[in-house]
């Protein structure tokens, strides 16, 4: 006789926004949050996607809609587990955002499109990563929000500004609204 296994809901937290703006720190803290409660997660970040499951694509349009659409199926299937996802891209492109909520709602999982909402002057600011310098420098080229489009959502989830809370503050923010749709 075998034992059936009940298997917590899961869903994907799709967090989205200009570089700097706050979406991975924002993401750990949730997800210490979340494993404190008892709860499967996995934080798939943007970057570290980009340099082991999307290595070689540039940043072209359809390029960065491969590596978005990648990162959507990846946390389209741990989410169908009982995991809850945590997706810090930037996904500059609605219609890729978009592709991947579709995605998940033929599976009939949960997506949720958090809009990290931090203004690019401030993000230029925190500058985490030297992105902002060296773009201003004429080093790189194409970073979004400034020499690249980012089409910010129109009707995202939430909607979350990192210029206005603490991280603490944004992190009991997401938290709270994901436990109104039963997932914390």
């Amino acid at each position: 006789m075998t034992t059936a296994t009940v298997t917590e809901r899961g869903a994907t937290v799709w967090l989205t926004g200009l570089p700097s703006a706050g979406k991975t720190t924002l993401a750990f803290a949730l997800a210490e949050r979340l494993r404190a409660e008892g709860h499967q997660v996995e934080v798939l970040d943007g970057d570290e996607i980009r340099e082991f499951l999307s290595k070689g694509l540039g940043f072209t349009e359809e390029d960065r809609h491969t590596n978005v659409t990648r990162i959507g199926f990846v946390a389209q299937k741990l989410a169908s587990h009982g995991v809850k996802v945590l997706a810090p891209v930037i996904a500059p492109y609605a219609a890729s955002r978009a592709a991947v909520r579709e995605q998940h709602d033929k599976a009939g999982t949960d997506f949720l499109e958090i809009h990290v909402a931090t203004p690019v002057e401030v993000c230029s600011e925190r500058d985490v990563k030297g992105l902002y310098a060296k773009q201003a420098a004429g080093e790189i080229a194409h970073l979004t929000g400034v020499d690249d489009p980012y089409q910010a959502p129109e009707h995202p989830d939430l909607r979350i500004e990192t210029q206005r809370q603490s991280v603490a503050e944004s992190a009991a923010a997401l938290h709270a609204f994901l436990t109104t749709r039963g997932l914390a």
